[in-house]
């Protein structure tokens, strides 16, 4: 954890809700996400399903003149494949801080020219000094929203299961083979993100959440393992329709992402009923980061919608769409209040306490977090 005081910290918070992650206008890309060819009026960014406001990108495009190709993923290991496969022709992506480090390691993206983006200044300094300690002196990339991993759960399936709610503030519920057992029948979604997932059961567990000793890590393996026979899919983005309409009823998932599936559902109208919970015990905090790859073609263009993402009344729309948290506290007098004090989304000071970043992963750890990843979903 940073050395942010509770104040400083929930000021950080607050203003980081503004910018969320939405459903999105979707403009022309080929098949697998990779942008059109790029030429003079044109911008290719590629960003992560359900992550911006429906009407950002078309309102861009008007004021710009551009062409906006926008392609999304739903991983950051499907970015960074790409990214590191080089020539993936996008202009602007938003990978997660601890994959960011080490693609900026690995020369993946060229240092920002701060002084193209009007707005930089705008940006919440405690939270730019927290994002610092895994891209010194804010190089290459700024932030453009953040949240939790937690835990999110069909109120009544719950309350059926267990006779009330409570269960859901701790992971107890997940990682307690006798607890999640008692959900499997009604639809049981891990994120397939073994980076966000294992260093939570590692935390659970009593561990360094960012732990590189082969031997802890194998904690969290043998007891994935046994939660194994109950979980019924693995995906970082079907969960949220899957909440919303009933078809799963308890979920490790994003917490913008859950609180989509709550509003989805209450649009709806089918009286499913969706809450999220950030558990006792401490979670995960990520942010997501706007960064330019090396190669890109459209740089005008690209520092232009960066730029354009940082505006307060822009950022404080996004929050309001996804419900996640923005970096620009001027937006916050925009920001709906149900949002601002919604305690999951702008976690209280005690709460916040107990939240941890995530660590760069070494290429051995990384390999082992794939291997343990792969026989988990495998059932091997």
């Amino acid at each position: 954890m940073s050395t942010w005081t509770p104040k400083l910290l929930c000021v950080a918070l607050v203003a980081v809700a503004l910018a969320g992650c939405g459903r999105k206008e979707e403009p022309a890309a080929t098949a697998d996400g990779a942008p059109a060819p790029a030429d003079a009026g044109t911008l290719n960014v590629y960003n992560w399903s359900d992550y911006i406001a429906e009407d950002i990108v078309p309102a861009f495009e008007r004021e710009r003149g551009t062409k906006v190709n926008y392609g999304v993923f739903d991983s950051n290991e499907v970015l960074e494949a790409k990214l590191l496969a080089g020539g993936s022709g996008f202009d602007v992506v938003v990978p997660g801080l601890q994959f960011l480090g080490r693609q900026v390691q690995a020369g993946v993206f060229q240092p920002l020219q701060k002084e193209r983006l009007k707005n930089y200044g705008g940006l919440d300094p405690e939270l730019m000094k927290r994002i610092a300690v895994q891209d010194p002196g804010n190089q290459y990339a700024v932030p453009y929203l953040w949240g939790t991993t937690g835990i999110g759960y069909n109120v009544d399936k719950l309350t059926e299961a267990f006779g009330s709610t409570d269960i859901a503030n701790s992971w107890d519920l997940v990682f307690k083979p006798e607890n999640l057992a008692k959900m499997k029948d009604c639809g049981v979604m891990f994120l397939d993100a073994p980076s966000e997932v294992v260093p939570v059961v590692l935390n659970y567990l009593g561990e360094d959440p960012n732990s590189t000793d082969p031997a802890v890590i194998e904690k969290a393996a043998v007891l994935l393992k046994t939660l194994r026979p109950y979980i019924q899919t693995f995906h970082s983005s079907q969960y949220i329709d899957a909440l919303a309409n009933g078809s799963a009823c308890l979920v490790i998932g994003w917490s913008g992402d859950v609180l989509q599936a709550r509003d989805r559902a209450n649009e709806a109208g089918n009286g499913v009923k969706v809450a999220y919970s950030i558990p006792k015990e401490g979670t995960a905090l990520f942010f997501d980061m706007l960064a330019i790859p090396s190669d890109a073609k459209n740089l005008d263009n690209a520092y232009a919608f960066i730029d354009y993402l940082l505006r307060p009344e822009v950022a404080a729309a996004n929050s309001n769409y996804v419900s996640y948290p923005n970096p620009v506290p001027a937006s916050l007098p925009m920001v709906d209040e149900a949002i601002r004090n919604d305690p999951t989304i702008y976690p209280p000071p005690e709460t916040a306490a107990k939240l941890f970043t995530l660590a760069i992963l070494p290429p051995e750890v990384d390999r082992q977090f794939t291997r343990l990843w792969t026989e988990l979903k495998t059932g091997r």
